[in-house]
């Protein structure tokens, strides 16, 4: 009796593991029965707008000299500026910064002893935004005019930006997506099969770097500020059934 059992229990054994290993390589089969391509979508562009930040010192022992020093040279930087065709709407400055600097005073042993006060230091910065980027780009090139004239100014390399960069992404993906089933198309046809359905979708992050240059791609995306000339770029991974 108990061998009759355990002949039967063996038997069905076999059938489960018959079932089961036939239906894993069916699922086998209809997993691979699909196809994963990479599109890339690019885009050269030269950027819309810049924005110029700049800033300008004045020192001195009392703080009501200071101001006014300072309050002369913002009168002369926007008087420049205007000249040179920026409109007075696109110049703003921000608020004065106040600072004390102090000297340290040494021993003969060359020991820290204590410190001197050594006047007040006013700091105000200067932001130009606008969409005129070749002439913000030149008169940024010449600020030794302003330092000639005596005003301690310190500028900082223009940043560019791009006001139409929702479209340009919009037309990125499409012509990554396009691209992507291009791919899967002649894929499947060298495999003698066609294109079917799209099972999946995967969009990866938009790149932003300067035209022709080195940069390295981030993991969470570039986004070059540097240059005004700049190549954009995105991936959509794409995955189809095949027929």
């Amino acid at each position: 009796m108990k061998t009759h059992l355990g002949s039967a229990l063996f038997a069905v054994a076999i059938i489960l593991s018959t079932l089961i290993l036939g239906g894993a390589y069916k699922n086998r089969n209809k997993a691979s029965n699909s196809i994963q391509v990479t599109g890339l979508g690019t885009k050269d562009f030269v950027s819309d707008l810049i924005v110029w930040n700049g800033s300008f010192v004045r020192k001195s022992m009392v703080l009501k000299e200071a101001y006014a020093e300072l309050d002369r040279d913002r009168e002369d930087i926007k008087k420049y500026l205007v000249v040179k065709g920026i409109n007075d709407s696109q110049i703003v400055f921000s608020a004065v910064s106040i600072d004390k600097d102090f000297n340290d005073v040494y021993n003969n042993a060359g020991n820290r002893i204590s410190s001197a006060f050594a006047g007040y230091r006013l700091t105000q910065n200067i932001q130009i935004e606008s969409k005129e980027v070749n002439k913000i780009e030149d008169i940024s090139r010449q600020v030794s005019e302003l330092i000639n004239a005596g005003i301690e100014f310190y500028s900082t390399a223009p940043q560019y930006y791009y006001t139409k960069l929702a479209a340009l992404k919009i037309e990125m993906i499409a012509n990554a997506t396009k691209d992507a089933n291009m791919r899967a198309s002649k894929i499947a046809k060298n495999a003698g099969s066609t294109v079917g359905q799209l099972k999946n979708a995967n969009m990866g992050v938009f790149q932003i770097v300067a035209q022709n240059s080195s940069e390295e791609y981030l993991y969470g995306g570039s986004f070059n500020t540097d240059s005004k000339r700049k190549t954009a770029s995105i991936t959509v991974k794409l995955e189809y059934e095949t027929e």
